[in-house]
């Protein structure tokens, strides 16, 4: 009787009752919303939409007309697996498509489960199938219909999952006494008050709030992605601290400045390259090249080509001159990479590009190019973030016998500069050297020479003295990448080999999430270019290996997915323009294309395996026809145990339950008193749903089995609700009398 009235004081309850009709149209009109967008995009036959529409128009009705039509299990089983013979009928012969016949596989979905609602969890997959024809309509085309209908199926979406939410609180909250009268006398005084229903009052301020939601969503969603990060890296950005990045790549670098960037781990560059690019095991992308050296800091000779061009061949005539005013880049045989760098805020206007650049591509639109090979961004309003470039890595022949000329040009003037140093690294350069007679077989020796005798460190220290060069070579014989870039520069020129060092990146992390090779701070470096007679300017590395790599641990794995999505992140959202769209666009299409092509392939290719087993059977039942009879029965027998595997788990449950009812004296009572029920309705005395089990004994007419009846209901009571293992063993017991009594 509690619960009969507890239905009835909710029924009366006339917010209640708001809240779940305006639940219920939000629901339909999301789903109606769905599948006009889907309809929208032009690609459904008129079968399917006009029985989608149909099925929308009657559930329409029965929500103006407040009528209920809810399919039973047994119906919806039935449908579905007769659609199961209609989706293969319908993908084969009918559509003669894998997406016709899974969409309308989809929309019968959706059908079958808009009649059989009864559980929330059946509210929630309506809505996640709308959401897949919203998110279906997107993938076959986006247009102005597209938007005006996202949006609304946007504002739908809010209202359905917040009154979906109250309607759940309605349910599981009980009322005190007396509620009745508190809230009658609180709906008269407030219709009294305002003139409107507190069902209209709800509907109108949760529309009101959800119009606002959905504009404060779209808006927040459109700063988040669109406009903050531009404005961020575009302009908040020059506020961040970078000055590190900046001393180390610019016109003038002090001895040390290197070091402090590798002690960073941040990301600087994330680089992609051409799918059929050999990738270089020692891969260097060269920032800036200073060829000035006062024994502390390098500095570079300001000498610089202007263009404006919306991008650099390194081939042109004008550039060609200018470059080779010097001696040639170098020749010979060479290995061609393809490469696109994503580029973070460093602070510095240098492009990395590989060696020996040929060709560079990106939107800034003017560029510097430095006789030392540097290339700049002289463009004020573009910072450099993405660039393509295509360079060529060469490697001198050992064998090249070209000495040194006797008087180099005029601009080799600042190549062969030296400063105030101690006179003894001229003659350990000497030393080391003497048994070379071709200027490629010295700077050899002196880069083999530092990478065997002295020790990579990065342990920054002070005590230098007046020639830190010095103190490296003949006292600490331990450092870093600048000091052994410096150190052979400046032997070199002792030798009158011209020589610059160039500060850059070496090598990277190949992230096999995203494809892409992260480039650290930690990666940066100094080498030396040596001009060798003959070939032109050759790549030098003295400096020895830091150590082996640590191993992938757990955390430097996370650290990579992390990395792949940054890098996403500012890929498709900052630096999305309409170049990528249409690249992204292209390369869906065809690859959406491909998929579908090597489905239908394999598809067909499976159909015609079926014809071939269906000819083969045909002819096998032709021959030995009670074989074939014996093997499909078997499948039948197969198919039906499949089917009701469930069920026949469930039976056997029940069984063992109920043989030993002690063991779960809760579930055993309900089994018990689910047998005693069908046992009486056989005899036609069937429980009616509103009635509870003392009512139903009390009703039956036959004394006796009245009798037999109440005292069963007492210990299924006491088993089911009072967990009593005693009272749930005698149900058995009791069961067989009432079998008892009602043969007699």
């Amino acid at each position: 009787m509690a619960s009969t009235a507890q239905i009835r004081h909710a029924d009366q309850d006339p917010l209640r009752s708001g809240v779940e009709r305006y639940y219920d149209y939000s629901l339909f009109l999301m789903v109606v919303t769905g599948f006009v967008t889907l309809a929208g995009t032009g690609k459904l036959d008129p079968a399917a939409m006009l029985s989608v529409f149909a099925a929308l128009g009657l559930r329409a009705y029965h929500l103006a007309t407040r009528r209920k039509l809810t399919l039973t299990v047994q119906t919806t089983t039935r449908l579905t697996i007769a659609y199961i013979f209609f989706y293969a009928l319908d993908f084969f012969f009918l559509s003669n498509s894998f997406i016709a016949a899974t969409v309308h596989l989809v929309l019968f979905i959706l059908v079958v489960k808009m009649f059989s609602m009864e559980r929330q969890r059946d509210d929630v997959y309506v809505a996640v199938i709308s959401f897949l024809m919203i998110l279906a309509s997107a993938v076959l085309t986006v247009d102005s219909f597209f938007i005006m209908a996202f949006s609304f199926f946007l504002l739908l979406t809010v209202t359905t999952f917040v009154t979906m939410e109250m309607r759940r609180s309605y349910r599981e909250m009980e009322k005190p006494p007396g509620g009745e009268q508190v809230a009658a006398r609180a709906l008269g005084t407030h219709i009294a008050t305002s003139g409107l229903t507190p069902t209209q009052r709800m509907a109108r301020s949760l529309s009101w709030a959800s119009v606002a939601l959905v504009i404060t969503i779209v808006s927040g969603a459109a700063a988040v992605f669109f406009i903050l990060p531009r404005v961020s890296s575009g302009y908040l950005s020059r506020f961040a601290a970078r000055s590190a990045y900046v001393a180390g790549f610019g016109d003038s670098v002090q001895l040390g400045e290197i070091g402090r960037i590798q002690q960073s781990d941040d990301v600087v560059m994330h680089v992609q390259f051409a799918p059929r690019t050999m990738v270089p095991a020692d891969l260097k992308f060269r920032g800036v090249a200073l060829d000035r050296f006062d024994g502390k800091r390098w500095t570079n000779t300001p000498s610089t080509y202007s263009l404006r061009s919306p991008g650099l061949n390194f081939a042109s005539s004008g550039l060609h001159t200018f470059l080779t005013g010097l001696p040639d880049w170098p020749r010979g045989k060479a290995q061609t990479i393809e490469y696109r760098i994503m580029l973070q805020p460093l602070g510095t206007n240098y492009f990395f590009l590989v060696q020996t650049p040929v060709s560079l591509a990106s939107d800034i639109r003017f560029y510097g190019v430095e006789r030392n090979g540097g290339v700049t961004s002289q463009d004020p309003t573009r910072q450099i973030r993405i660039y393509s470039g295509r360079s060529e890595i060469r490697t001198p022949d050992p064998t090249l016998d070209v000495p040194l000329p006797e008087q180099f040009p005029g601009g080799f003037r600042q190549y062969l500069a030296l400063p105030r140093m101690d006179p003894r690294i001229g003659e350990l350069a000497a030393e080391v050297t003497r048994n070379q007679p071709t200027p490629l077989g010295k700077a050899m020796a002196l880069e083999a020479f530092l990478q065997t005798n002295f020790q990579y460190s990065l342990q920054m220290y002070t005590a230098e003295g007046a020639d830190p060069l010095a103190y490296f070579l003949f006292t600490r014989k331990q450092g870093h990448c600048e000091y052994f870039a410096s150190s052979m520069a400046v032997m070199l020129r002792t030798l009158g080999i011209p020589s610059r060092i160039v500060n850059g990146f070496r090598n990277g992390e190949l992230n096999d999430i995203s494809g892409s090779y992260v480039v650290r701070a930690r990666n940066a470096h100094s080498w030396v270019e040596a001009y060798i007679p003959g070939y032109g300017w050759a790549t030098f590395d003295p400096t020895p290996a830091a150590g082996p790599a640590p191993g992938a641990t757990l955390y430097s794995r996370m650290l990579l997915y992390v990395d792949a999505m940054r890098e996403f992140w500012s890929e498709w959202i900052i630096n999305y323009d309409f170049q990528r769209q249409e690249t992204l666009t292209t390369t869906t299409i065809s690859s959406t294309r491909q998929l579908f092509d090597s489905t239908r392939i394999y598809l067909r290719e499976r159909y015609e395996q079926l014809l071939k087993k269906l000819k083969n059977t045909e002819i096998a039942a032709s021959e030995q026809p009670r074989r074939l009879g014996y093997q499909l029965v078997s499948a039948l027998l197969l198919v039906l145990l499949l089917f009701n595997t469930r069920r026949l788990l469930r039976m056997w449950r029940e069984r063992r339950l109920a043989a030993r009812p002690e063991n779960a004296p809760r579930m055993a009572a309900s089994i018990w008193y689910e047998r005693m029920l069908r046992l009486l309705g056989r005899k036609g005395m069937v429980k009616k749903p509103s009635q509870t089990p003392v009512e139903f004994a009390e009703n039956i007419p036959d004394t006796r089995l009245r009798i037999r009846v109440s005292g069963f209901t007492d210990h299924y009571e006491r088993a089911r609700f009072g967990d009593s293992s005693s009272d749930a063993a005698k149900l058995p017991e009791l069961y067989e009398e009432l079998e008892e009594v009602l043969k007699k």
